[in-house]
């Protein structure tokens, strides 16, 4: 149920009515208010949310901007498409060795800093971004530089905004919001690439405007710097919203670390939760390759993208509001997690049809309604299985751990892929004199993806610890209030 907010004032009131004998002290309403002067809820939280939000679908947005025009964006900076993949292939590189120092600032220095430090690399590395379309300044294949280096800021700021949400959601949140804020700060990632998938085939027509993408792009970056430093101003509530909140004594970061690797539950969540996240890098990476090889048009590669990312959003936000309500965090990302891999073998055998292409749609709808809502719900968990170490490390090392395997998976699904000699027909495009057969990959990424959904509906197992210590201070404060009574 939820608690409403309470005023510093109305507990002064309560206070004064019961010394005037207006109200009695074991009254439903005295012990209610007594509760409340505990824990209170800030209306700024919705604001901190908002921002954090801003930012991480800014910086989804920088990262992929490029990939839906490739060909375009080679031709503009006269550079093969091999050099245009590694513009989004240098997040995934950098993320793993700054995903450390994230998860560290994130539990040492606390949630402002991390905010706007992500904030103000998000803008610099746009800004940077811009420089390379500006033409006095570039000589020779200096613009590439520029390009690369305003890149690669960008993926510097990308760990820190990624770890954000478990953390806010825990430091901001009562108990019975904390999912759905997670959630909602979550899904603002994938909606950035969604709306990077539909704004730069529209802003991009011709190879000419590049810089006006720079631009358009660089404007949100710009916003969420400024309200970011203008806004975020405190690292915490100064009445916390909830008990783990009240009593958060979080591992200093590298005992946290060893507790990590020595608690099962969270190494079979952080092994199982990163190989679908790997995968599901790989998939979005590889799905207009995968489905031109039998001659889809990438009409209907970049609708399958779409729907799974809108689906996906329906589905965490579902799960988020029934998992706020339930506490049933395991029980949803075994269930999502199954029917993800039964979806995924479904694509691996569809995919190599032609003339399916409604089935297709269909298949990855529901692939990305069950497989997203995996991703916040699984921050949570991570973060009750391994209470009290801080939310920076425990979401931040399952997320490393998706980065590395995606890495890896990234390089396999390649090495896997037969080259056949392209058609005039081919949708895969007239310029290419190869295309790749994907079936043998697709096959990989739904067994691979069984094989850790078995592995975590089998093995994985926990108690919910901070659930449980927020329970027990109720208790305490409740027998406390009782013996204060009784006195």
């Amino acid at each position: 149920m939820a608690e409403p907010e309470v005023s510093e004032d109305a507990a002064q009131d309560e206070d004064r009515l019961i010394q005037e004998g207006d109200l009695d002290p074991n009254s439903d309403r005295c012990n209610s208010l007594r509760k409340l002067r505990q824990y209170r809820l800030y209306k700024k939280r919705w604001f901190y949310l908002v921002v954090v939000c801003f930012i991480n679908c800014s910086n989804a947005m920088l990262w992929i901007s490029f990939a839906p025009v490739a060909d375009l964006t080679a031709s503009y900076f006269k550079c093969s498409l091999d050099t245009v993949n590694y513009l989004a292939l240098v997040y995934v590189i950098v993320s793993i060795p700054i995903g450390f120092v994230a998860s560290w600032l994130l539990d040492t220095l606390g949630l402002r800093y991390a905010v706007i430090l992500s904030s103000w690399l998000n803008m610099l590395g746009a800004l940077v971004r811009c420089a390379s379309a500006i033409y006095f300044i570039n000589t020779g294949n200096s613009h590439l530089y520029y390009l690369f280096v305003g890149q690669c800021i960008c993926a510097v700021a990308q760990p820190l905004v990624l770890f954000v949400p478990a953390k806010l959601a825990a430091v901001w949140f009562p108990e019975h919001q904390r999912a759905t804020a997670n959630m909602i700060a979550s899904m603002s990632n994938p909606f950035g690439i969604f709306l990077a998938n539909i704004l730069s085939p529209v802003i991009v027509s011709k190879a000419e405007y590049i810089p006006l993408l720079h631009g358009v792009y660089g404007i949100p970056a710009v916003l969420a710097c400024s309200l970011a430093t203008a806004g975020i101003t405190k690292r915490a509530p100064l009445t916390p919203p909830s008990a783990s909140a009240l009593n958060s004594s979080s591992e200093p970061f590298f005992v946290g670390l060893k507790q990590l690797m020595k608690n099962k539950a969270y190494v079979i969540l952080m092994i199982c939760f990163g190989t679908g996240l790997g995968i599901f890098t790989a998939f979005s990476t590889f799905l207009e390759q995968i489905l031109c090889f039998r001659d889809y048009p990438n009409f209907i590669s970049g609708l399958c993208g779409a729907l799974f990312i809108l689906f996906g959003g329906v589905g965490a936000f579902l799960c988020g509001l029934y998992v706020d309500r339930t506490k049933r965090f395991t029980e949803v990302v075994k269930i999502c997690f199954a029917l993800t891999a039964l979806t995924f073998a479904a694509f691996a055998v569809v995919s190599n049809l032609r003339n399916q292409a409604v089935l297709l749609v269909f298949i990855c709808s529901f692939m990305g309604f069950f497989g997203f809502s995996i991703y916040p719900i699984a921050m949570e968990l991570a973060v009750e299985c391994s209470y009290p170490v801080g939310e920076g490390s425990s979401t931040g090392m399952a997320f490393i751990s998706g980065q590395v395997q995606g890495l890896i998976f990234m390089m396999i699904f390649q090495l896997l892929t037969k080259p056949y000699a392209a058609t005039p027909l081919s949708s895969c495009g007239m310029t290419q004199n190869e295309i790749y057969d994907w079936s043998i990959s697709c096959l990989v990424m739904a067994g691979l993806c069984s094989i850790g959904a078995c592995i975590f509906v089998i093995f994985f197992h926990t108690d919910y610890k901070r659930l449980k210590t927020e329970v027990k201070s109720e208790e305490d404060n409740n027998e406390h209030d009782a013996q204060s009574i009784q006195a």
